[in-house]
């Protein structure tokens, strides 16, 4: 490791903090305005030329995110002003290893100070090995992009079925009833202890919170977010979980129809039913007496059918994206340090 460089990380990059933009003043266009937890909004003008990365600097402190195309450098992160000649990919992985909590400057509201992050001591390699340890990590990145964007095209394919079938081509003959007949729906409970290495993943109404080693609900389980902005958010899971007190657990009065409750209740815009404005909650009794169509068993299970088939797929892609994941995870540390080495021309 001879050819690595000690130097201060702004020797290598340098930020900038961005610019204030109030979000009555984004005019409608494709550049993305980038805020400490990612996109917030669109405008039509663009501060910072990609490809580009900025970190958290108030509020949501030190997450990197990277930016293929020009962007808004919002005054809640600290941007990339200069590369100083290193690779771009490199240096968004290199901030990854970073735990940019520890300089938090704040005190009611955490931020970060470029001139302080500025000062840290590190080491860095020679380009031509920041673009074989950048390559290395893309690579698994680009895959697991793949894999996502597969598994949207194949749940858009299972939601274009489900608004044909029950939805434009709804039978005006069919039974009408209310959800309370079809399906359940019974409130999480308080959030377990995390486990470092636990394989169960913790659901709340934002999604999953963490992992665990225990579990609340078994086989294909639908999660609904129950309080707060993320009430009647839905997420669907084929494992075990564990289901927090922020969201319910939803489940139909047959198992074969599981596929057809998570789209009922995605095409319900449940988070403009939830009760209260300053802290809006979605109730067992309110979901219960929804109205809805009660179309033909032998019409939910076709849709089933082919529903299962489409999700059969986006487990296994599932699986392979937990693994790629926890690869680039376990590799990213190595590189940086130069345990691992990746051979470069």
């Amino acid at each position: 490791m001879s050819e690595w460089k000690e130097c201060k990380l702004g020797d290598m990059v340098v930020f900038q903090r961005g610019h204030d933009l109030p979000k009555a003043e984004m005019i409608g266009g494709v550049i993305p305005v980038a805020g400490s937890n990612g996109i917030i909004g669109y405008h039509n003008k663009a501060t910072t030329k990609g490809p580009g990365i900025t970190i958290g600097r108030s509020g949501n402190i030190g997450t990197p995110k990277f930016y293929k195309d020009d962007f808004w450098a919002h005054n809640t992160v600290l941007y990339i002003k200069d590369f100083k000649g290193s690779d771009e990919k490199f240096a968004f992985y290199f901030l990854n290893t970073f735990d940019f909590l520890g300089f938090n400057a704040g005190s009611a509201v955490p931020t970060l100070n470029r001139n302080h992050i500025h000062e840290i001591p590190v080491i860095v390699p020679p380009l031509p090995e920041q673009r074989a340890i950048a390559g290395v990590l893309s690579s698994l990145d680009d895959k697991i992009d793949l894999l996502h964007r597969q598994n949207r095209t194949l749940e858009g394919m299972a939601e274009a079925l489900w608004r044909k079938m029950f939805v434009e081509d709804a039978d005006p003959e069919w039974k009408k009833g209310k959800l309370g007949s079809f399906a359940s729906f019974s409130n999480g409970k308080s959030r377990p202890q995390e486990v470092l290495n636990g394989t169960i993943p913790i659901y709340g109404g934002n999604g999953i919170l963490g992992y665990t080693n225990c579990s609340n609900a078994e086989g294909e389980s639908i999660v609904v977010g129950r309080v707060g902005a993320y009430c009647g958010s839905l997420y669907i899971e084929n494992r075990p979980v564990w289901i927090t007190d922020n969201a319910l657990h939803a489940k139909p009065i047959k198992e074969d129809f599981s596929k057809y409750l998570f789209y009922l209740l995605k095409n319900q815009d449940l988070n403009s039913m939830a009760e209260g404005s300053s802290h809006p909650l979605l109730t067992q009794t309110l979901l219960n007496s929804i109205e809805i169509d009660l179309p033909p068993e032998s019409e939910i299970l076709f849709f089933g059918m082919y529903a299962n088939t489409w999700f059969t797929k986006i487990i296994f892609n599932n699986d392979q994206i937990r693994t790629l994941s926890h690869l680039r995870d376990t590799l990213l540390p190595k590189l940086m340090s130069g345990e691992i080495r990746v051979k470069y021309n």
